[in-house]
């Protein structure tokens, strides 16, 4: 299984961080680092999932799961059309 990187403890609180996977939790890591995240995770998310899958992931979650301010931040950075 392929570990988290350390610093994504912090924004996965409410998981067992020791059995959090990138490849099963994929939507949920995404959500978190976008949401609750700093450059770091997002150059994470960028560098293990690529653009289009953070901007699958963030293009089609509800409103409540990613505040508006912080969707904007993510569709601005990884939005590949740019």
């Amino acid at each position: 299984m392929i570990k988290l990187p350390e610093f994504f403890r912090s924004i996965l609180w409410s998981y067992d961080f020791e059995k959090c996977d990138p490849e099963k939790m994929r939507k949920t890591i995404i959500k978190q680092a976008v949401h609750y995240g700093d450059l770091n995770h997002l150059k994470w998310l960028w560098s293990f999932y690529g653009p289009e899958v953070v901007m699958n992931v963030i293009t089609t979650s509800s409103k409540t799961e990613i505040p508006e301010k912080s969707f904007n931040l993510a569709y601005l950075l990884f939005n590949s059309n740019k």
